[in-house]
């Protein structure tokens, strides 16, 4: 049987009244288990409205009392961790401890926003001239909103909701409608850790929602995570109505392996990075470029590896790759596969048509991997988002870097080598916002942003990390001074103001 979820605006569950919905199914048997409502332009006003009414209250709290909500949050989301896991795994389809890891990266950010006393501290300085002294203060935007992806639904909202929320902002969140429930779960958590209703909403929906939030006059911010098509309409949209806006796009994450590298260690990399969640991660390795001879021998142990990828539900402790999120998105991720070879790319494993005995509707796809593939192959040009390893030959490093620097993303890339003068010129040339040096998928801690560059990032900051404080605040700056009582100087002076 289905149940059908909620909305939650103001501090409760409020269903949907707009009349549309959407099916939310399990990928690992293809069952729908829950629909989603869909909301309507008015639902999302009811929601702005909601944390515009809230921000009056919370906007002007104390950061003692904003620091204790959240640390309340911290708590609650520690103590029920593995229950959102299951909710994730349940309609993402990612393994069980790929899902508790998720959840773990996003309670860096928590811990982050309980930073707030110390990240939200003013500036001083006095005496800049007689008896004048100057501060600069930072103050919330109001109301801010994220657009979420499905691959990570619940570290990604936890990107952007804790360091605002802590700022002072009240949120409007609009999570995938793939996979909802961990955003419901995540609101009602924040409830009982004492946050004020409507500080924190959850609309569900599809474009008619996104469109209404960026085109609201309430909504001071959006931050947005997905594909780079739907990025670019996300920051020319908000931006024409006046809002801040980061957009997080689409990636192409390369691994530059250079001859002097530990070859199993790039491949078991290579393994990990590409088919860990079955692809369906922006920092996933999707194109491995061997460097100099290694390629044959690169390809074989990555092989060899891959093949031995134990594939099924998520729930299954021994599965170390679930199903894709969709029936489509299985069967657009196999048609790269299908494409290549006549598209000049060697087929070394063909994960298309893989099943999973007793589960066999699921959304399932096998690994792929395709070597000495073209730059102008499909599989290597698009995000192809899935389990699809592409391999590409350079003859040098610089041939391997131009190679990398072509494209079109750069959200991050590696370089796998025992030599720290070319590591070093790596991380300098490679044009990409996130550098691994024999590190595959260079996801950064909390307490440093993520953010891509060119076609992986539009708007001007990262999320967290210290950009987060900047973007979901606006600084102020206060010139005072006080007049001695003995001062005898005065009059009109037309001249302008300068520091003496």
């Amino acid at each position: 049987m289905t149940h059908t979820l909620a909305h939650w605006i103001g501090g409760k569950h409020v269903a949907g009244a707009s009349g549309r919905q959407g099916p939310v199914t399990d990928p690992a048997t293809g069952e729908v288990t829950t629909q989603v409502p869909f909301a309507d332009a008015g639902e999302v006003d009811t929601a702005v409205a909601a944390a515009r009414e809230a921000f009056t209250e919370w906007g002007g709290s104390s950061l003692a009392r904003r620091s204790a909500v959240l640390f309340a949050f911290r708590g609650l989301l520690d103590r029920h961790r593995d229950e959102l896991a299951r909710l994730i795994t349940a309609e993402h389809g990612k393994v069980h401890s790929d899902a508790l890891g998720e959840v773990a990266r996003g309670l860096e950010v928590v811990d982050l926003a309980c930073a707030l006393t110390l990240q939200l501290k003013g500036e001083l300085s006095t005496q800049v001239a007689t008896r004048v002294d100057v501060s600069a203060i930072r103050q919330p935007l109001g109301v801010v909103a994220g657009i979420t992806p499905f691959n990570f639904p619940a570290m990604v909202p936890m990107w952007m909701f804790p360091p605002a929320l802590a700022s002072g902002n009240t949120f409007v969140l609009k999570p995938s409608e793939k996979d909802p429930s961990a955003a419901v779960r995540v609101a009602e958590l924040l409830a009982e850790a004492g946050l004020p209703d409507g500080v924190f909403n959850v609309v569900h929906g599809d474009r008619v929602a996104v469109d209404r939030l960026l085109e609201h006059p309430d909504v001071a911010a959006v931050s947005f995570v997905g594909s780079t098509p739907i990025a670019r309409h996300i920051h020319t949209t908000a931006a024409a109505h006046g809002k801040r806006v980061q957009a997080l796009g689409g990636a192409k994450n390369h691994m530059l392996v250079l001859p002097d590298a530990d070859l199993d260690a790039a491949a078991d990399a290579a393994v990990s990075a590409a088919y860990g969640s079955a692809g369906e991660r922006c920092m996933a390795v999707s194109a491995v470029v061997a460097v100099g001879g290694i390629g044959d021998d690169l390809v074989a142990r990555i092989a060899e590896r891959a093949r031995k990828v134990r594939i099924g539900p998520g729930t299954d402790p021994a599965s170390e790759m679930g199903p894709l999120i969709t029936a489509a998105h299985r069967d657009k991720v196999a048609s790269y596969v299908h494409g290549a070879a006549a598209q000049g790319c060697e087929v070394v494993l063909d994960g298309t048509g893989h099943t999973v005995a007793g589960h066999e509707n699921g959304h399932w796809i096998g690994v792929s991997l395709l070597d000495r593939v073209p730059v102008t192959a499909d599989a290597y040009r698009d995000e192809v988002f899935g389990p699809v390893l592409c391999v590409l030959r350079a003859e040098t490093y610089e041939e391997g870097v131009a190679l990398v620097n072509a494209s079109p993303y750069g959200n991050g890339a590696a370089i796998f080598t025992r030599d720290g003068g070319a590591a070093r010129r790596f991380q300098l040339e490679v044009q990409a916002g996130m550098v691994g040096v024999n590190v595959p998928i260079p996801v950064p801690v909390g307490y440093h942003s993520f953010g891509g560059w060119k076609d992986s990032l539009f708007g001007d900051h990262h999320v967290y990390g210290n950009d987060a404080w900047h973007f979901y605040t606006r600084g102020k700056v206060i010139t005072t001074r006080w007049p001695d009582p003995a001062d005898t100087d005065g009059g009109v002076n037309l001249g302008f103001p300068h520091h003496g």
